[in-house]
């Protein structure tokens, strides 16, 4: 058996291997974009909850019962 036909022989497996890496790599982004989707969605989801917590929108300055806050955003 030549070296050149022992080199055809590996690089046809090598190239089962790097089809079988690619495809990993491609169910790895799907699961990534599924996670940052997920992450993006709890995200709003918190700024929307706190928001609601705290109408002003100054959630750094936050007052309890700010009255102007509360009719400004139609609760009182």
């Amino acid at each position: 058996m030549s070296f050149g036909r022992i080199s055809e022989i590996v690089q046809f497996f090598w190239m089962f291997e790097s089809h079988a890496q690619q495809r990993l790599a491609w169910d790895d982004a799907a699961e990534a974009r599924v996670a940052r989707m997920r992450a993006e969605g709890q995200a709003a989801a918190q700024l929307r909850a706190m928001l609601n917590a705290n109408p002003s929108g100054s959630l750094g300055h936050a007052k309890l019962n700010d009255i102007d806050a509360l009719k400004e955003s139609g609760l009182l």
